[in-house]
């Protein structure tokens, strides 16, 4: 078994437009909406040479972060939405995250993946998750793997199935380097 990075944390803070990683470095926001369920947030993505956008919903109670990810050329991806099972707490308009490293990857109308149990296990091997965040970890990815497959592996049929829309979605223009 590997060694593993402790659990990442982001602050997504609607006040000052910014989403904060571990390291605290601030990455501004260029679309926020705050919904009942949590927020919807869309910005570039800098420093990282096989993606140029992310669009993220935060929903705080069911335990989620989806990403939909814009790739550069050569780095394209066969997932239609990356989740990451968090804990999410409110603190007033502010949702600190912290990734519980079990990831899904949705197939849309095809399949559904559980990925980086790998690390999961060792995290808890390691003691960075105690038994109560690796159980709500684990029951969080089995409720949404069992939403997911009742939904044909399609995240938006899954959400409303549950209330949750996501809304429209940002247009973001590529960047100059990606243009034909």
């Amino acid at each position: 078994m590997h060694p593993v990075h402790p659990p990442k944390s982001q602050l997504f803070d609607p006040d000052a437009r910014a989403q904060y990683d571990t390291k605290g470095i601030r990455r501004e926001i260029e679309t926020l909406r705050e919904e009942s369920w949590g927020l919807y947030v869309s910005r570039p993505v800098v420093a990282r040479p096989n993606a140029w956008w992310v669009e993220s919903w935060v929903l705080p109670e069911l335990g989620v972060c989806l990403s939909d990810w814009r790739w550069r050329p050569g780095h394209e991806r066969d997932q239609d939405m990356y989740i990451d099972v968090a804990s999410l707490v409110r603190e007033g308009r502010r949702i600190r995250m912290t990734d519980l490293y079990l990831d899904l990857v949705v197939h849309r109308g095809r399949e559904t993946e559980v990925v980086d149990t790998d690390e999961f296990v060792a995290a808890v091997a390691q003691g960075l998750l105690d038994p109560a965040q690796a159980e709500y970890a684990l029951e969080r990815s089995h409720a949404m793997l069992d939403g997911l497959a009742r939904h044909g592996h399609d995240h938006e049929a899954w959400l409303a199935s549950l209330g949750v829309d996501l809304g429209p979605r940002a247009e973001p223009e590529a960047p100059a380097d990606l243009a034909g």
